[in-house]
């Protein structure tokens, strides 16, 4: 169909040159010519787009989204509906025909200004996909059903693509390994327990290459949305069951968090997750990444139902949660400022509505040795459990991953021991923190960052996330993402820490600190 016989329907006759500046748009959304799309949308901090993963506010913030986005899925356009509010403003509704089959529209507002027509707001509907490939990587109605019924009758669960499931097979979000996999002949006792209380597997979910990232970004299969901060990168490496939960298309999600990949996501999304004190949930039926921090845990939208998964997955707590609240400076000084700022001012509303005692601040020495010693143990652990798989399937994994596998590869049994008496020492000194005080600090070191953002700046946030994520793994204890906080007009995650076996009276503790 020619730009000519599109049918155009309107109710009053057309404004000079609004048609031909639509038209003029539309070829430049199917040539993804980036800069006639800037200049034809109204360069205003007010400018608006949407579609089903959220709005985008402000010129700068669409251009950005554009860059990154790697052009518009083909379409044609099959009737144009006009609505002229005004000589100077006009509404007009693009019925769509996507190249992949559906139906789809597109609405935008139209405002003419000395430099001609430009767009003020947009709104975008697709067609209806079956199923997000950056999400799932199958699905069912449900994929598996429910084996009795308790306290999670009706929940939907997102399961990480780490965990067996019988007669399916375990990717670990490697096309390679998934391609290799065998079908297991056994669930997971960590989804098992789920199942037998109500629970019912949705599906699937995506998951970093062999979880080794906080990211949420796979290079073979996508990055999931994130409906909380449009255009930005989701978390991981629990990113598709973060993503699922968040998109109501599940309403658990369970996953693994070795250092911080159940925290993060939530805190980008807007969730709720708990990563588990250490050991309390099975890890059979698992795909290990670094096994002396490997936990289970789950994510939700909100806290009742994380409490009801957790009374349903963890046993009775064994220890008494201190009434202390503490903060330890030493793991804020790398933050950027206006991220410490966030922090303390969400901490002082908490404080000033009396739903937080004031905390006080404990001394925490060698951070930075701490986390380097974390990374060097997690790296041993990891080329452990897959560097003979990777060392035969060259190329296997890419970008980041692949340089964190390298250097995995290159760590010695020196090193390891050395990093391991490190360890041992800081494991002690923060239990005995623990015993004392409920520690407090951000469950992220950002918002979430665009998917736009260069690889400098996405590493420089992961470092400063993982000094903070690294010490609930160091101490083997229980964290909560409770979303409570912001920064920038994204959601920033309150980080709780308890003493190892306290994972209920935590939740119950976060439970007093909503509105």
């Amino acid at each position: 169909m020619t730009e000519r016989s599109v049918p155009i329907e309107s109710d009053a006759p057309l404004p000079d040159g609004l048609v031909d500046t639509f038209w003029r748009y539309e070829q430049a959304l199917m040539a993804d010519d980036v800069p006639t799309l800037d200049l034809l949308f109204e360069d205003d901090p007010h400018t608006l787009r949407g579609d089903a993963g959220g709005v985008l506010v402000s010129h700068e913030a669409i251009a950005a989204f554009r860059r990154g986005r790697g052009g518009a899925p083909k379409r044609l356009v099959d009737r144009v509906h006009v609505r002229v509010l005004s000589p100077e403003l006009a509404a007009v509704v693009a019925v769509l025909r996507p190249a992949g089959g559906g139906r789809g529209q597109q609405t935008q507002v139209w405002r003419r200004g000395a430099d001609g027509w430009r767009v003020i707001a947009a709104h975008v509907s697709g067609a209806i996909p079956a199923i997000d490939p950056r999400v799932w990587r199958v699905v069912g109605t449900p994929l598996v059903d429910a084996t009795g019924s308790g306290a999670l009758d009706g929940e939907t669960i997102a399961v990480k693509d780490l965990f067996e499931i019988a007669g399916q097979r375990v990717g670990g979000g490697v096309p390679g390994y998934l391609a290799e996999a065998d079908s297991a002949t056994s669930t997971a006792p960590a989804l098992a327990t789920l199942l037998a209380a109500g629970a019912a597997v949705t599906g699937i979910a995506r998951t970093d290459e062999f979880a080794y990232s906080i990211a949420g970004v796979n290079p073979h299969y996508g990055t999931p949305p994130n409906v909380a901060v449009p255009g930005a990168i989701p978390g991981g490496s629990s990113s598709g069951p973060a993503s699922a939960v968040a998109l109501g298309q599940a309403t658990v999600g369970l996953a693994t968090d070795t250092a911080g990949s159940i925290r993060v996501p939530a805190s980008y999304q807007g969730l709720w997750g708990l990563r588990t004190s250490h050991g309390a949930v099975p890890v059979d039926g698992l795909l290990p990444l670094a096994p002396s921090f490997d936990t289970v845990g789950w994510l939700t939208r909100d806290l009742p139902t994380l409490r009801r998964v957790a009374g349903v997955g963890l046993p009775a707590d064994a220890g008494t949660l201190p009434t202390q609240i503490a903060v330890a400076p030493a793991l804020l000084a790398t933050l950027d400022e206006h991220v410490r700022s966030a922090f303390w001012t969400g901490l002082g509303e908490l404080v000033g509505e009396g739903r937080l005692p004031v905390p006080i601040e404990v001394p925490l020495t060698g951070v930075a040795e701490t986390f380097a010693a974390f990374r060097t143990v997690q790296a041993a652990e990891a080329w452990r459990a897959h560097g003979a798989w990777l060392s035969a399937h060259p190329g296997a994994v890419s970008g980041a991953v692949a340089e964190r596998f390298a250097l995995a590869a290159a760590v010695t049994e020196e090193q390891e021991s050395a990093a391991r008496v490190v360890l041992a020492a800081e494991r002690a000194k923060l239990r005995a923190i623990l015993q004392e005080s409920v520690l407090l600090l951000p469950a992220a070191a950002s918002g979430a960052p665009q998917t736009t953002a260069d690889a400098a700046t996405i590493d420089r946030i992961r470092m400063q996330t993982l000094q903070l994520t690294c010490f609930a793994g160091v101490a083997g204890a229980p964290c909560i993402s409770a979303p409570l906080l912001a920064v920038d007009g994204a959601p920033l995650g309150l980080g709780l820490i308890g003493s190892p076996g306290t994972d209920l009276a935590l939740l119950d503790l976060a439970g007093t600190l909503l509105p």
